[in-house]
């Protein structure tokens, strides 16, 4: 009888091997490693904006004089202005665009989609400068404006609404895709009109995604930094408050507030789209038809120009940055020339500062997705633990609600405090911006990884523990094979991200240590212009042979690795 009860128990808890330990050791370890690159900076920020210069406690004080100043006050209303302005334009927009990819039989769909997707290979602070050249006060096109200044809330709109586009176009391009057939049929059938059938189909069964789409587009116009500091002028918004409080008037507690300010609407804007994806259901069953567009040429040719037109503003955005970078001396000597790519004769860094940004994406592409897939790993294939695993997952969901100036300043006040030996180690080099880069990236690439890791039957390591293999031989023989495509779209995502981001490390970069988005930034200051556009179209160009090689890269990984999904 006591055999029995002992059996019994070790069947209810057992023994945890070797390989559970080192999974566990190895999560806090990486858990610690978010703890220092996000909790601790948030925590550390929160509390400086209870405190005066001296370090001393005040209470509210802070937030009293923030909210009784009226410059700083106003800040909040311009930022949600814009960001609402901007969402309703860029949903309607990218709503359009993506049911002309998805529902229409119109010619070119790889081409627009192709050309949809040219936003993400620039820095922000591109579609600024380009529309200093079309509508500034020298602008080849400043009468369309009929009198109004491009430097301020119209600009802001026009430049933010250009970058996010993408975004907003890749969410609501997979909510259209997604369609049952009979649901139309079903319309036809009943003689239903094409409006009718949009407003209660269409529209309904791509409700969260443009509700998460919406949520997507404030938050990043919201808390973006690049747009309203090239194109803003007097209008201020609470990205740029943070960095006049900071930079130009070293004003570090003031800034703190403000970015407390910055991140309560994107963390509300975060919660309540978590909350809507929760009440998500399926949408296909499994008789659900796929939808297949059938061809109406009036339609068809309507979304075509649409489209067109889209399509040549993207290509006049970008097209004007790389024009204006090649003339001589705008607007009065038009010569095309390479001048404006002589950085080393201008303030901002010199081609030193594009090298340092090559070497920081790479790095962080490289750091960054060994760390981001092993932990996803970890999380979703590791037995028991479940607190220490639910733990880890929430932290790991929290940088996708931080903007990058509340992070980037987080920082300053975190690895500058007297007591962290860690300030001494990294602030100012190299491995400070890789950690807040990858820290500011890291939700999305955590969540590509574990829609990767749950396609994967846990089989797998029921079946190598049988074997009493270690857990590691089958994640690099099994798992790193099986989900290299997953893997190659997250260091694809840092490198793009690294490249293209300034609000995360403009306030923790040094002199040895300058990026080429911040050499944009500062030549902008300085009045070049043209070399800040330069500078801009040297990492578009670098993005380009990035999707080049990971196109490549693709072919052949799924060639070598994948092919057990060929028939």
């Amino acid at each position: 009888m006591t055999d029995m009860t002992e059996n019994k128990a070790q069947i209810v808890k057992p023994k945890v091997s070797r390989d559970d330990w080192i999974m566990r050791i190895a999560m806090i370890a990486i858990g610690i490693l978010l703890v220092v690159g996000i909790i601790l900076p948030l925590f550390t920020m929160l509390s400086k904006s209870f405190e005066n210069d001296d370090g001393a406690f005040v209470g509210l004080a802070n937030y009293i004089e923030f909210f009784a100043t009226p410059a700083l006050f106003n800040s909040i209303f311009n930022s949600l202005y814009i960001a609402i302005i901007a969402s309703v334009v860029v949903l309607s927009v990218s709503f359009m665009y993506a049911y002309a990819l998805t529902r229409t039989c119109m010619p070119f769909k790889w081409f627009f989609k192709l050309i949809a997707l040219i936003p993400l290979l620039t820095p922000s602070l591109l579609s600024g400068i380009s529309l200093v050249y079309w509508f500034g006060n020298q602008g080849v096109a400043k009468d369309m404006l009929m009198g109004e200044s491009i430097y301020g809330p119209i600009g802001v709109v026009i430049g933010s609404s250009y970058w996010v586009f993408p975004h907003a176009l890749m969410i609501i391009i997979t909510a259209l895709s997604i369609a049952d057939a009979r649901l139309y049929e079903a319309a036809d059938a009943l003689r239903t009109s094409k409006i009718k059938t949009f407003f209660t189909v269409t529209l309904p069964g791509a409700k969260y995604g443009l509700i998460s789409a919406a949520f997507v587009v404030f938050t990043l116009v919201f808390t973006d930094f690049g747009v309203p500091k090239v194109i803003g002028g007097n209008f201020n918004v609470l990205a740029t408050d943070i960095y006049k409080q900071v930079i130009g008037q070293q004003n570090f507690q003031m800034g703190a507030v403000v970015s407390v300010v910055l991140l309560a609407p994107a963390v509300l804007a975060f919660v309540v789209d978590r909350i809507v994806q929760k009440k998500q259901v399926a949408l296909l069953s499994a008789k659900a038809v796929v939808l297949i567009p059938k061809p109406d040429a009036k339609r068809d040719w309507f979304f075509f120009g649409f489209c067109l037109a889209i399509a040549a503003i993207i290509i006049g955005m970008i097209g004007m940055a790389q024009y204006a970078a090649l003339v001589t001396f705008w607007p009065y000597n038009l010569e095309l020339s390479l001048a404006n790519y002589d950085f080393d004769l201008m303030d901002g860094g010199g081609w030193e500062a594009f090298y340092n940004s090559i070497e920081m994406s790479l790095y962080s592409a490289f750091f960054g997705t060994i760390i981001i897939f092993f932990g996803a790993y970890l999380v979703q294939k590791g037995r028991g633990f479940e607190i220490g695993r639910g733990i880890f997952q929430m932290i790991a969901i929290v940088p996708l609600a931080v903007p990058g100036m509340v992070l980037g300043l987080a920082y300053i006040f975190f690895f500058n405090a007297p007591w962290n030996g860690l300030g001494e180690m990294i602030y100012g080099t190299m491995a400070i911006l890789v950690l807040v880069t990858i820290t500011h990236f890291y939700t999305v690439c955590h969540l590509t990884s574990v829609t990767a890791l749950q396609q994967m039957d846990n089989e797998f390591e029921s079946v190598s523990a049988s074997l009493k293999a270690p857990f590691y031989k089958t994640f690099g023989r099994v798992t790193v094979p099986v989900c290299s495509p997953a893997i190659l779209d997250v260091s694809m995502y840092l490198f793009l991200n690294a490249m293209t981001t300034v609000s995360a490390v403009v306030f923790l970069y040094s002199s040895d240590t300058t990026l080429a988005s911040v050499a944009v930034l500062n030549m902008d200051d300085a009045g070049d212009i043209a070399p800040a556009a330069a500078m801009a179209m040297m990492i578009a160009y670098t993005c380009i042979c990035a999707r080049i090689i990971h196109a490549i890269s693709s072919y052949l990984m799924q060639r070598h690795f994948q092919a057990w999904r060929r028939r």
